[in-house]
């Protein structure tokens, strides 16, 4: 699959802050790419290094294969920041100055309006939006000349329920019209709805990257216990679908595929002589193990 963005070793300092450590990842054309992390894991200066607002310290990046910089950023639509319309002004009145400013897209604004659903609002001025209005307004304007690929930075930050599930629907519709969506978040709920893929970072370290179903897989985990827990750790380590085994508080944890059920773990320790004096099937949710690979409580 063709990558959209390729970023090699991007790191980006401030002072003796490190934002970005030699950040490397692609991200696959057609994909919805969540960039998700903490604030302050340099999300926001990782989508300003690569649509050419910052300067990054070393590393390089390249748009849609390696295409000349100017080129590239005619295909790429960008929100970073609440735009600054104007509250007395019409959504076409608006979105005019915005293809003024881009120099493409004045012919379009009727299209994009009609795809963020404020073609009956087009003549409605702007400080009558509803927040999640005024948001998809802005997308509208990132729309603005047809781009390949669109970034956001945090898309619902300070929307109500209702708004946030507008944005997440449009952003659904306008990937499955062939657009390439970047948008960082530090949201695991919003990532895991409406990403393809992700990359995760903490303090600008990157921690994991690729498809969602493989990076944010739920892990299931089994705890038991036997007289022999070294015995009963070497013979399971041995056993298909155990990922991972640790003994903790006198107990063995068992990190499984998805498939693995107790009554087979159990067979399996009595077909290898071992008797278990506990077991117990432990789920790990999807938000704990962001908590844990973030180390979020420590922070």
């Amino acid at each position: 699959m063709r990558s959209v963005l390729s970023i090699h070793n991007i790191s980006k300092s401030y002072g003796p802050v490190q934002a970005l450590k030699g950040v490397s990842f692609d991200v696959p054309e057609g994909s919805v790419f969540g960039i998700l992390g903490p604030n302050g894991s340099g999300k926001t200066t990782l989508l300003g290094t690569v649509l050419d607002v910052l300067k990054a310290d070393a590393g390089t990046y390249s748009w849609l294969g390696g295409m000349q910089v100017d080129k590239a950023r005619a295909q790429i639509g960008s929100l970073l920041e609440t735009p600054n319309f104007y509250h007395y002004l019409s959504a076409m009145d608006n979105l005019e100055i915005a293809a003024a400013i881009k120099q493409r897209g004045k012919e379009d604004r009727l299209r994009v309006l009609k795809i963020v659903n404020l073609l009956e609002r087009k003549d409605s001025k702007f400080q009558t939006y509803s927040l999640g209005m005024k948001q998809r307004l802005a997308i509208g304007a990132a729309l603005l000349g047809g781009p390949k690929v669109l970034v956001f930075d945090e898309p619902t930050n300070g929307l109500d329920p209702a708004g946030i599930a507008e944005i997440r629907d449009l952003i659904r519709l306008l990937n499955q019209e062939g657009i390439t969506i970047i948008m960082a978040s530090h949201l695991l709920d919003e990532v895991e709805k409406v990403c393809t893929h992700v990359a995760i970072l903490k303090k600008g370290d990157l921690l994991l990257s690729g498809a969602v179903d493989d990076v944010l897989v739920s892990e299931d985990q089994i705890e038991l216990k036997a007289n022999d827990m070294n015995l009963l750790q070497h013979t399971l380590q041995n056993m298909p679908g155990i990922r991972k085994t640790n003994i903790n508080n006198g107990y063995l944890q068992l990190s499984c595929e998805g498939n693995i059920q107790t009554a087979q773990v159990n067979e399996y320790c009595i077909q290898n002589g071992i008797i278990l004096s506990h077991l117990l099937l432990k789920k790990k949710s999807l938000e704990t193990k962001f908590m844990e690979l973030t180390n979020e409580q420590s922070n």
